[in-house]
């Protein structure tokens, strides 16, 4: 007999809907479809207790001011949700990378990088501008043999892409338990499995006398600041904090860190109202 599951349509913005599912997994949703403005999310009926219903109004009320919100509700039988987030997932170019899943036969155009993402729900698919942006600066910041630490991880697409321009190896970190298997299975289709880890987790799992040249972090504004005193201790002399999620009107927090503000800024990204930076430790 195929479960129940709660149907939930949420209000939010397009282009803040991957970051909010990405969240949205750790509550127990394993389904979701993009509209315009809205986002449909499903939830088994059993996992949905009121207490999940509750946490989730709070999460939605902290995390955008009262602009996400709950506009409907119904209960719908199971779908097979691989299959339904497979059809939304196409063959992109960004920058030198040429991003496709397995289930596509696309060549890639010449001259580009071939990056062979599964996605699997785990955010970093190539389609938010965040993860654009960085793909895009990228290649003017990888050195060869450079040691990468990438925090939230996701997919793992931005230390694997790191990886294919030359970087020596990867450290890819994550608070979500289904990032790791889809990360390494993403690591091994791009023949760079023997050169990334991947731990569950945040700062705490970064080694203490580790230091890298290149630091990565696709987030949000709240958790880079309060993680851009940490990340920084991690630079090597001369290293290099690639940092994105952040909006158009949160840059000047993010560069008035004292972390950050001590740092000399080589790039700026935009796309839409996304800014990503790149700054240089002394």
């Amino acid at each position: 007999m195929n479960r129940k599951y709660v149907k939930l349509k949420i209000r939010i913005p397009q282009e803040e809907q991957d970051l909010a599912a990405d969240d949205l997994l750790a509550f127990g949703f394993d389904g979701f479809e993009q509209q315009e403005q809205e986002l449909d999310a499903w939830i088994p009926e059993a996992v949905f207790t009121e207490s999940v219903n509750q946490r989730l109004r709070n999460w939605l009320e902290e995390q955008s001011d009262g602009r996400w919100q709950v506009v409907g509700e119904e209960i719908v039988t199971e779908r097979n949700w691989n299959e339904e987030w497979e059809k939304t997932i196409r063959p992109l170019t960004v920058g030198r990378f040429f991003i496709h899943p397995t289930w596509t036969d696309e060549a890639s155009p010449q001259d580009c990088i071939p990056l062979v993402i599964d996605p699997k729900m785990a955010f970093g698919t190539g389609y938010h501008e965040t993860t654009r942006l960085l793909l895009r600066l990228l290649p003017d910041h990888v050195r060869p043999g450079d040691r990468v630490l990438d925090m939230g991880t996701g997919t793992g697409i931005l230390a694997i892409a790191a990886l294919r321009l030359g970087a020596g190896d990867a450290l890819g970190i994550d608070i979500d338990p289904w990032c790791y298997d889809n990360a390494l299975e993403n690591a091994r289709l791009n023949a760079v499995s023997d050169r990334l880890e991947i731990r569950i987790g945040s700062t705490e799992q970064i080694p203490p006398d580790a230091r890298y040249d290149l630091i990565l972090a696709n987030i949000n504004r709240n958790i880079l600041l309060d993680m851009a005193g940490t990340l920084t201790g991690y630079l090597a002399p001369g290293g290099i904090l690639m940092l994105s999620g952040i909006l158009e009107e949160d840059v000047d927090a993010i560069s008035s860190h004292p972390a950050c503000a001590a740092m000399e800024r080589l790039a700026q990204g935009a796309e839409n109202e996304w800014r990503a930076l790149v700054l240089r430790a002394s």
